[in-house]
């Protein structure tokens, strides 16, 4: 089970970092997700650490917008 205990951290990371980044912006997930062109619901999936294809773009897009 060490690579499931690696996943959920390394989700777990993903999240805390981009919430961060959007304190500091002082920028909700919804104004995130119109900057972005995609759903609340998707980039929420996104920052949660979902796995899918979509998902994986999202956080590409998200990474890009907040400069990390």
């Amino acid at each position: 089970m060490p690579a499931e205990q690696a996943l959920k951290q390394s989700a777990a990371d993903i999240e805390k970092n981009i919430k961060i980044k959007l304190l500091e912006r002082n920028m909700s997930q919804v104004e995130l997700s119109k900057l972005i062109g995609e759903n609340p619901q998707s980039v929420n999936r996104a920052i949660h650490g979902a796995n899918s294809p979509k998902s994986a773009a999202i956080r590409k897009k998200i990474y890009r917008v907040l400069g990390m």
